[in-house]
Formats: C-alpha cells, sequence, structure tokens
C-alpha cells in the first residue's frame, strides 16, 4: 500500500508539472528585453477594419507619411502591409521610379493586397510573402521600412529585427507607428499599445539608433530609427 501511495503522490506531481508547462506553452510570449507580452495577430478576416472610413481621422495616413519624407526613387517596404493601406500611398509618393516591398505573414492578405494593386492600376509594388521570424526582403536594399501598428504582433521580435536591419542600406530608417500606451485615453487594447520606452529599449538592442520622435499624429507615435 504504502509503495502504491508514493507511485500515485509521484504520478500527481508529474501530471502537475505537465499542466504547467501545457499552460505556460499557450500563454502568449513576452520580450526577453522588456517583460512586454506580445499581441495577437489580427486575421485577414479583419480586413475591412484596416479599410475602415474613420481611420483618415483617427490614424492621418498622410501625416504619417509626411513625417518620413518619401523621395521620388526612394526604395521602402512596408511590413505587415495587409490589404496595402499604406502601401498604395507609399507607392504614389516614391512615383514609378521607386520601389515598395509590401510584406505580410498571411497569404489570404497578399491575395487582397494584389487585388488592389490591380484595381488601383499601381505597377512599383512587389508582394512578399513573409514569414513570422523573417521578412523575406533582399539585403541592404531598402532605404526606409514602415511598420503601422504592427511592431507588437511579432512573435519573433528579435528574429525580426535581424532580418529587416540585413535589408535595410546603410543609414537606412526603421519607422515604427504605434499607439501611445502612455496614454489611457487612446481606446486600443493595451496590448496593442506602446512605450517610447519599450520600442528604443527592444529595438536599440538589435542595432539600431532612435533619431525621432514625431508626436503629430492623433494617437499614434511616430518613432524613426536609423541603421548606422
Amino acid at each position: 500500500m504504502l509503495k502504491a501511495s508514493r507511485f500515485r503522490t509521484a504520478l500527481a506531481g508529474v501530471l502537475a508539472v505537465l499542466v504547467v508547462v501545457v499552460v505556460a506553452a499557450q500563454q502568449p510570449g513576452v520580450h526577453p528585453i522588456t517583460g512586454r507580452r506580445f499581441a495577437s495577430v489580427m486575421g485577414y478576416q479583419g480586413a475591412d477594419w484596416l479599410e475602415r472610413e474613420e481611420r483618415d481621422i483617427e490614424e492621418a495616413p498622410d501625416k504619417a507619411l509626411e513625417a518620413l519624407d518619401l523621395q521620388a526613387g526612394m526604395t521602402v517596404a512596408d511590413i505587415g502591409a495587409g490589404s496595402g493601406y499604406m502601401t498604395v500611398r507609399m507607392a504614389r509618393r516614391v512615383g514609378p521610379s521607386g520601389k515598395v516591398y509590401a510584406e505580410d505573414i498571411q497569404p489570404e492578405m497578399i491575395a487582397l493586397l494584389k487585388k488592389r494593386l490591380q484595381r488601383d492600376g499601381v505597377t512599383n509594388v512587389i508582394p512578399v510573402l513573409g514569414a513570422y521570424d523573417d521578412p523575406m526582403l533582399p539585403a541592404a536594399t531598402i532605404d526606409l521600412m514602415l511598420l503601422v501598428d504592427v511592431y507588437h504582433e511579432f512573435s519573433e521580435p528579435v528574429k525580426m529585427l535581424a532580418g529587416m536591419r540585413a535589408a535595410l542600406k546603410p543609414g537606412g530608417r526603421l519607422v515604427l507607428l504605434e499607439y501611445r500606451k502612455e496614454d489611457p485615453t487612446v481606446p486600443i487594447r493595451f496590448e496593442h499599445k506602446m512605450t517610447v520606452q519599450e520600442a528604443k529599449a527592444e529595438v536599440e538592442a538589435a542595432g539600431f539608433t532612435l533619431t525621432k520622435v514625431d508626436g503629430r499624429l492623433p494617437r499614434q507615435h511616430i518613432l524613426i530609427f536609423t541603421k548606422p
């Protein structure tokens, strides 16, 4: 009886450990530097939200692009491009002599993007199906990368930053638009916001330098990082 009791106790302990391991594996990831919990990726089923009429007022996309001073002939990238809301705006600014890599990890989003490009007659965009840990972009070719409400959803931010850094030219810029976590009045879920301090700590650890914080938008930080 004693041996059986000990066996049951040991088995219960093993099961308890397994439960803890399974629960831990199901929890969202945490950034190793800041302890920030990664938000879940918005699925392609929510693409209509990206195209909502209120977005012009809530996010002022044209003001955001004005802050970046995009020039004709530049090669730029829209990371997490979704259905192409920002992509087509970037394409117009860099003009026919420029190029936009529009990257997303969801094939369904890439399909929506291609339909939009065809509908709008945009020919200077290259759709790219990326991976959750690799943007799949050519090395040292890009002048500027824009991530609009995207970085906080990366499940492998360290690897993605390394891949994006490799794709940027020396002196290239990495730009994050992120809802201000410092402002409790911004009506976005907490895990879908970031503070300037969080972004600075995480991105500078990947070899970038935060060169400008632009506050012109109604709800978002414009955080401009530069590759040395």
